[in-house]
């Protein structure tokens, strides 16, 4: 599982698609969205306003699991 640390209350799923180079730009996140196999705490999601928060964990088919976190200041 990789760490990935946010600072504020909150990311987008899109945005931790990005931050995490799994897509290179805001405007791949619909299409790669429409594609991929992603689950938000054991259940699946698309939505790229998807509001993540530490603790959370995501799991990207063919990519990885990641656990969101709290920056650490």
């Amino acid at each position: 599982m990789t760490s990935v640390p946010i600072h504020g209350e909150y990311i987008t799923l899109g945005q931790f698609l990005k931050i995490t180079d799994i897509i290179s730009s805001g405007g791949e996140a619909k299409a790669y969205l429409a594609e991929a196999s992603i689950q938000v705490n054991g259940e699946p999601d698309n939505r790229r306003g998807r509001k993540l928060r530490p603790g959370d964990t995501v799991k990207v088919g063919g990519v990885g699991v990641f656990r969101i976190e709290a920056e650490q200041a």
